[in-house]
């Protein structure tokens, strides 16, 4: 069950048209320099800028995902080369229209506006909301023209992290070798009974990290440096207020949740205590954590794990069934994991090309789960496309992670409400408990992580591995109550994860998301048919205002501490709950 990369592009010659179309609409948009203060200009530019857009998202969208199916291909590789050099070289060429249209002032571009011509409202207010970050045109074209240099270190990650990395073979206690790679790590993680065959697999991924440490923590060091530079000279304060302004996201949001979270551990550190009891540990070590309190009953193949999610998405409504069905057509799936095949799960897809979602399957309740989330992506994604035009279809991640979780809330009530057998309870809670541990409190953590780490480069720290690792291992101690240089390698996690580096000050968004999803779902949940209308508007209102506007609109002030405060109560309920059963 692989993507059908014909469902973008149906032949060469279609995709040769587009990508030849890159050069000739972005010649024609240099050409109405000087012209974008009148009505005629504006409106040649929207168009040109629209098909250069819809064929640019095709063409990465295809070159992208072709290869994330093999990221070991190296003709795969060159070939996403090429569009990402075509990307920057679009970057570069059209930086005179942001400077230009500050020129002609507010007032005269925003007069122009017209039925034809809403499309750009929205992101006409973006661009004279940070004028102050707007620099000159040569200015501009300089910053554009390093996107380049700076996006190495991410490719740097990649090679390092999975083209150089090879399968390492593990014997275990039993005489059994299994061959460990990162794709499969919480896999055999959460299925070997034996502490030390635990160890030795993690041990097996991690050493990786520890053996290229200095590597690693060396592109982490250029990265962000990159991002100071470019703080630096777009007039920005710092590097969080570089990543947060475009969406006019306060700062205040973004040190309300790491302050909010690391206040409030205390149900997460009694589950830790529950589960060292529970399995007899001496110690409850990190790479403990994917044990299962019960083994589910339940086999969640692929097609059967589809198949529930479908049906849960009826307790919404027959239309947000419909979106969902149409997520999950064969094709649009790409569903077990490969050697070489990017880790994890994304949904993904082009504007006028539908939805598309990569999974790593492994038949257990935990991808059933993401298979939900990813849907809950998809599903935004349809709901953004078919009710906005391009120019405003696109939602941010701050916005997106809400419907995902959403989904997984909705999925797992559908599981809760099917089974009546106590085993196949304690599995559902311990997934929900798990889910907000793992999207809530560790994205904190890690947003905690880069928060204190940026702050050391604007000191003018160089940012070698002793330094990264000792963020970590107090940030383990503070939010789960764990000694992670007890861990060999632990210490090193800063280096295994990709967010890292290819998007800075991302991972936040999954827990403020989740966050806004947990008070929208409650009300929806609660049969509020007010709420249930503003959410699925709010999906359909793509990225057609700012993020924390939006989450307004459909229930959800994070301005507030209340949304972060309301997952720290329904965590401790929920392990109060997992608690009495285990104890009957």
């Amino acid at each position: 069950m692989n993507w059908n990369l014909k469902l973008l592009y149906e032949n060469e010659d279609d995709l040769k048209r587009d990508f030849e179309s890159l050069d000739t609409d972005l010649e024609n948009i240099k050409k109405l320099k000087g012209t974008l203060g009148t009505y005629d200009g504006l409106k040649k530019y929207m168009y040109l800028n629209r098909n250069l857009s819809l064929n640019l998202s095709r063409l990465y969208s295809y070159y992208a995902m072709q290869k994330d199916m093999n990221q070991k291909n190296q003709e795969n590789a060159r070939l996403f080369s090429i569009i990402m050099n075509k990307y920057y070289d679009v970057i570069s060429g059209l930086s005179f229209i942001e400077p230009e249209l500050m020129s002609y002032g507010k007032d005269k571009i925003m007069a122009l506006i017209d039925n034809e011509l809403e499309p750009l409202r929205f992101s006409l207010i973006k661009i004279f909301d940070s004028k102050k970050h707007i620099m000159s045109e040569k200015v501009e074209e300089v910053i554009s023209n390093y996107n380049s240099v700076s996006n190495a270190f991410s490719r740097l990650f990649d090679n390092l992290s999975i083209v150089d990395s090879k399968p390492v073979k593990v014997k275990l206690s039993n005489g059994e070798v299994i061959e460990s790679t990162k794709q499969l790590l919480t896999y055999y993680l959460a299925k070997l009974d034996n502490q030390k065959d635990r160890k030795k697999v993690f041990e097996s991924i991690y050493k990786y990290y520890y053996d290229h440490k200095e590597t690693y923590a060396s592109i982490y060091d250029g990265m962000t440096s990159a991002e100071l530079a470019y703080a630096k000279s777009k007039n920005y304060q710092d590097i969080l207020s570089s990543h947060l302004d475009s969406n006019n996201i306060p700062s205040s949001v973004y040190l309300s949740l790491i302050n909010t979270t690391k206040k409030n551990t205390a149900p997460i550190k009694k589950y830790y205590e529950i589960r060292k009891k529970y399995f007899n540990l001496s110690k409850h070590h990190t790479y403990d954590r994917f044990l299962k309190f019960k083994e589910s009953k339940v086999k969640y193949s692929y097609l059967e794990s589809k198949d529930m999610v479908l049906d849960a998405t009826k307790r919404i409504s027959d239309e947000y069934y419909n979106k969902a069905k149409e997520a999950l057509e064969n094709g649009r799936v790409d569903v077990y994991p490969l050697d070489g095949k990017y880790n994890g799960a994304y949904s993904t897809g082009a504007y006028d090309r539908g939805s598309f979602i990569l999974l790593n399957h492994t038949d257990d309740l935990n991808s059933a789960f993401t298979l939900a989330h990813e849907c809950g992506h998809s599903i935004h994604t349809l709901y953004a496309n078919q009710n906005q035009a391009p120019e405003t279809a696109d939602y941010t991640i701050f916005v997106a992670e809400v419907a995902s979780t959403f989904n997984e809330a909705l999925f797992l009530d559908y599981l809760l409400d099917k089974t009546n057998d106590k085993d196949e309870k304690i599995c559902l809670l311990q997934e929900a408990i798990d889910g907000i541990l793992a999207t809530f409190y560790r994205q904190a953590l890690f947003a905690d992580f880069e928060y204190q780490a940026h702050k050391l480069k604007e000191e003018g720290k160089t940012l070698d591995s002793d330094i990264l690792s000792e963020i970590f291992i107090k940030l383990y101690k503070t939010y789960y109550g764990i000694n992670i240089k007890s861990e060999k390698y632990k210490q090193f996690v800063w280096a295994y994860i990709p967010h890292f580096y290819h998007s800075p000050y991302y991972v936040y968004q999954y827990a403020t998301s989740y966050s806004a999803s947990s008070l929208i779902y409650e009300k929806v949940k609660s049969g509020d048919k007010e709420a249930l209308d503003k959410y699925l508007n709010m999906l359909k209102s793509g990225g057609s205002d700012y993020p924390i506007e939006l989450l307004k609109k459909g229930g959800c002030d994070l301005t507030t501490s209340e949304p972060f405060l309301s997952v720290v109560r329904k965590l401790d309920r929920l392990v109060n709950e997992l608690e009495e059963l285990l104890n009957e």
